[in-house]
């Protein structure tokens, strides 16, 4: 069968190319390149609001999901429309590069293109690559739970938030996870938005300790829901709204409401269920970007859980040493611990 030819689309007033349409991206469902386009296209309002002058890492597919991947963090220098932009972020290791930042659905139709299926965006806008705008919690279920015990934890969550006072946005993963965003204002540097993550997730612990950790070492999760404090670390990302999820369901990391949130399930948003639901109830998290938060009052929490003996928590794996880290072993293998015993 003869490849279909390349086409020019406009979008947002910008001419993207679209090379191999009918390649296909996820076999088990037979959605093509162009549908993964187009359905990008479909849901541009909502994407963008989690993309727009965000530095965002793109997962790449060239050859389809069951193909090599690959996260492209530096946009390449040469072949490029002149029209993109793009954002200077530092690395833990204090190395920089230029992410690509989108400006308007042009930049992630490109992306698109170029085989994206999953758009992981940073917690910041790239004015001020360094402060957080945006606090993250991702709530990972361990093996053996369900979606409705993630769910049950994220009106823990809800609650918490609640009581300061404060509007959280809450999406599936795409898979059994739930993340939920909140609006901060962009003031604090990536340690102290982490810090602050860590006091809320302990309160939301403190509040279900048998169905909720914060526990890093999954040897003392158990049968939990684990509160992942370190997607607040620099360079780590979530799959924003609104994302395709790279598996064979061609899912979809979807906003909803708190009381949707109590009657759905993953597998009810995919690549040709959201732009449908987008286009008969709106998006969920239309009004993520009306209200900003100050911090302040988790940071007291965290000042208070030091002082009674609860510091910081350890960093990922390829994160330096930072100052007031934990050691970064699992306790099982820690010899301290052992000859305390």
């Amino acid at each position: 069968m003869p490849k279909a030819p390349a086409e020019e689309i406009e979008v947002a007033g910008r001419t993207v190319r679209l090379s191999s349409p009918d390649k296909v991206v996820f076999a088990s469902r037979g959605f093509t390149k162009r549908d993964v386009f187009e359905y990008y296209l479909a849901v541009g309002d909502g994407i963008l609001r989690a993309l727009r002058d965000r530095p965002t890492t793109l997962q790449r597919f060239p050859d389809g999901i069951d193909g090599e991947a690959f996260f492209q963090k530096r946009i390449p220098t040469r072949g490029v429309p002149d029209w993109i932009s793009t954002a200077k972020i530092k690395f833990p290791s204090m190395r920089t590069a230029d992410e690509l930042c989108p400006a308007d659905l042009a930049h992630v139709a490109w992306a698109a293109q170029m085989g994206t299926v999953v758009f992981h965006p940073w917690p910041v806008r790239g004015a001020a690559p360094d402060n957080p705008d945006e606090l993250r919690l991702d709530l990972d279920p361990q093996p053996g739970l369900t979606f409705g015990d993630v769910v049950s934890t994220a009106g823990v969550v809800r609650e918490v938030l609640a009581d300061l006072g404060w509007t959280g946005f809450p999406k599936t993963s795409g898979g059994r996870g739930v993340h939920v965003y909140v609006r901060i204002t962009p003031r604090w540097s990536f340690v102290e938005v982490r810090r602050a993550v860590i006091a809320l997730a302990r309160e939301v612990e403190r509040r279900n300790p048998a169905g909720i950790t914060t526990s890093w070492w999954k040897e003392e999760r158990g049968d939990r829901v684990f509160l992942d404090y370190n997607q607040m670390a620099r360079d780590r990302t979530i799959a924003c709204a609104y994302s395709l999820r790279a598996n064979a369901r061609a899912t979809v990391s979807t906003p909803v409401t708190w009381d949707e949130l109590t009657r759905v399930e993953p597998d009810d948003f995919d690549l040709r269920t959201v732009p449908a639901r987008i286009a008969a109830s709106g998006d969920a998290h239309a009004g993520i970007d009306d209200v900003e938060h100050d911090i302040t009052p988790l940071l007291e929490w965290s000042e208070r859980d030091e002082r009674d003996g609860l510091g910081d928590l350890p960093y990922p794996p390829d994160h330096p040493k930072m100052p007031g880290e934990p050691k970064r072993v699992q306790p099982s293998k820690d010899r301290d611990l052992k000859s305390q015993r």
